[in-house]
């Protein structure tokens, strides 16, 4: 029988736990790999990255899982610092560009994995390409970020630093440069931190992050960044004032990483990423998958589809990726929307749809918000935690979960995402059958509270 050959084109966790699923299921005899990756790492958490710059993961490496030497070693050809420029699907092959020589050559494919990721969102106004304004994806964005706060700390003046936006990778931001000695301002264009919460949970956040000592700014889109005769950045300037700045890190979110299949006519999604089915093969093509930040994923509760940039989900479809490859079956089914993150000791949760999600949709609604604590009342260190919850009106089935607090506030939302997406009722939540002592939950966990009153809600509403 003769050798295939799959080319994989991205390094890090969807295209390499494809590759190396794929190995594990056919031998180097009857399955040739290329995997072609732009950057100097492979397979890597970039959502470790702000706790990296922040200074909790003391070395790079740490957030390394496998080495280009690695992966070589399984019998994966890891091309690195070789970026895909053009891809030619109807003659089944790619073209690749050496990074280190300049050279460019042609490779062909039997089957071929897109996992080209997401790209931070960099706005298109004067100033954003400035020395010192950072967007952090990859492990080369947070060495340059460090290399540039380490200059501003070498020297005598103030330091200040300025995170656009205000979702996780703002948040995140904000606390790393606060840990590094930093003054630190948010400028968020929304009318809360957090968008991905409703705004009166947003509001927490907000007041969380003032007792920090960081400085958010509501309303204030960013119109131009300032600099001065080096052409480093000095000052931000937004609609509501303008703010000095040392350094800017851009917090604003990422878009999928999808020129490379637009150009060669593979299908989008209305947010921009690539469009697959259940087995995570790009729709219509029969021997091409993709998967991780440059994909759309089925929301299981609103129906639609959704961009998510997490690299749970990278790694899952990397998995099922690699064993349809690989000749086995497998398939990804969809998400609720779980995020956790952090600012400092508040935890952050969320899963399934906020309000208005809910009403994009056209699903008639209910929310209850409960406060409680994470431990019993009488234990000593217990912490305040707030808890929202959103069912849909009559029929009482669970719609979205948001959770702000202290003392392991944010994993609580797991029973949430474990509930939607078995389609359950806030009714049948509250048999849940929840683990307790008082170290560890009141009597009444929060979730199982927050249910209750939201059964209240949906008999209160009638019909």
């Amino acid at each position: 029988m003769a050798t295939e050959r799959l080319v994989v084109i991205g390094g890090d966790a969807a295209g390499m736990s494809a590759a190396s699923q794929a190995r594990r299921l056919k031998a180097r005899d009857a399955l040739e790999i290329v995997a072609f990756e732009r950057g100097h790492f492979t397979s890597y958490s970039a959502c470790g990255i702000p706790y990296w710059v922040g200074g909790d993961v003391e070395e790079r490496d740490d957030l390394i899982a496998r080495t280009p030497e690695e992966h070589r070693e399984r019998d994966i050809d890891l091309r690195m610092r070789t970026e895909v420029t053009e891809l030619d699907v109807a003659g089944q092959r790619v073209k690749a560009l050496d990074r280190e020589s300049g050279k460019t050559y042609w490779t062909g494919f039997d089957k071929l994995v897109i996992a080209t990721g997401a790209r931070p969102v960099r706005p298109a106004l004067p100033g954003m390409d400035a020395a010192g304004v950072h967007g952090v994806q990859t492990l080369d964005d947070g060495q340059a970020l460090l290399d540039s706060l380490d200059a501003v700390r070498s020297g005598e003046g103030p330091r200040r630093a300025v995170v656009v936006g205000a979702g996780y990778i703002g948040v995140e931001m904000a606390e790393a440069m606060l840990k590094r000695g930093f003054e630190v301002t948010v400028l968020n264009r929304g009318e809360q931190p957090m968008a991905t919460l409703d705004a009166d949970m947003g509001r927490l956040v907000h007041d969380a992050m003032d007792g920090l000592g960081i400085t958010t700014v509501n309303g204030a889109a960013v119109t131009k960044i300032l600099t001065d005769r080096d052409g480093r950045v000095t000052e931000v300037v937004t609609e509501a004032g303008t703010y000095p700045a040392d350094v800017v890190v851009l917090g604003i979110g990422v878009e999928p990483e999808t020129a490379l299949a637009r150009a060669a006519g593979l299908p989008v999604g209305p947010h921009g990423g690539l469009l697959t089915d259940l087995s995570m093969r790009v729709v219509g093509h029969d021997n091409i998958w993709a998967g991780g930040d440059c994909v759309e994923v089925l929301d299981l509760v609103a129906g639609r589809t959704r961009h998510i940039a997490l690299g749970t989900h990278a790694n899952k479809h990397g998995q099922v990726i690699g064993s349809n490859v690989g000749g086995g079956y497998g398939t990804f089914p969809g998400v609720v929307g779980t995020a956790v993150s952090k600012v400092c000791d508040l935890e952050i949760a969320r899963t399934g749809l906020r309000e208005k999600d809910a009403r994009a949709v056209g699903l008639r609604y209910v929310t209850a918000t409960i406060e409680s604590t994470g431990r019993a009342g009488y234990y000593p260190g217990a912490k305040p935690m707030t808890v929202k919850m959103i069912a849909e009106l009559r029929t009482g089935r669970l719609l979205g979960v948001q959770i702000v607090g202290r003392d392991g506030a944010a994993k609580r939302v797991d029973v949430a995402a474990v509930a939607l997406t078995a389609g359950m009722t806030v009714e049948q939540m509250t048999a849940l059958d929840l683990g307790y002592a008082p170290p560890f939950s009141p009597v009444w966990d929060p979730v199982l509270v927050a249910a209750r009153k939201t059964v209240a809600a949906v008999r209160g509403a009638g019909n």
